[in-house]
């Protein structure tokens, strides 16, 4: 069980350390918020649609239902309309102190920009399929349940520890100077993983 809990735990974090649309928006939010308790929509959000993923992976339904090619070039169109758009949003908010009330997201906004970024990101979803999915088939019962877990474990502990970080961030920062440094170099990110899914419809629409 040990082997499998580390197996899973070392595997998450691999996959979920590098920044991408879905780490950037939850650290903005937990920056931009007032405390860290508005953030957690958007953490609570962002880790439940990890769960869900990684829940789907491993039971090997998500396998199934990307094997249609046109589910997944609708899955890819989406993907990169809506990360265009997000960084589009994130480039031109105004996160200096006296404009911060005007644009921080409600609970409900955060939510729907959580499920979107988690779950329109067709290269998130195809490495919790081809990755953790695959790793999970070497474990059966109670390590397979160890296993996921410990990858389910990672996500909730990382986005709420990338909420913290951006909260601190949020504190000291009372310029804003350093937000709009983030959100323009967070957008450009946004829009470099959008290029990157663009690509790959491209590809896919002319196979």
């Amino acid at each position: 069980m040990l082997e499998a809990f580390l197996h899973g735990f070392v595997l998450a974090f691999g996959l979920i350390l590098p920044l991408g649309p879905q780490n950037v928006f939850v650290f903005n939010q937990g920056a931009l918020q007032s405390n860290l308790i508005k953030a957690l929509p958007v953490v609570i959000t962002a880790a439940v649609c990890d769960t869900i993923l990684i829940t789907l992976a491993i039971l090997g339904v998500s396998v199934i239902v990307l094997s249609f090619s046109w589910l997944q070039t609708i899955v890819y169109g989406i993907g990169f309309l809506f990360l265009i758009y997000m960084g589009w949003s994130i480039w031109k908010s105004a996160p200096s102190k006296d404009e911060q009330v005007e644009s921080k997201m409600s609970a409900k906004k955060q939510m729907t920009f959580a499920i979107s970024v988690s779950l329109l990101n067709p290269h998130a979803i195809l490495d919790t399929i081809g990755v953790i999915g695959s790793n999970s088939i070497s474990y059966t019962g109670l390590d397979k349940l160890v296993f996921t877990i410990a990858c389910i474990g990672v996500s909730w502990i990382w986005f709420f520890s990338l909420a913290v970080a951006g909260s601190v961030l949020g504190r000291v920062d009372t310029t804003g100077k350093w937000m709009i440094r983030l959100n323009k170099l967070s957008a450009l990110i946004i829009w470099l993983v959008a290029i990157f899914i663009g690509t790959e419809l491209i590809i896919s629409l002319f196979k």
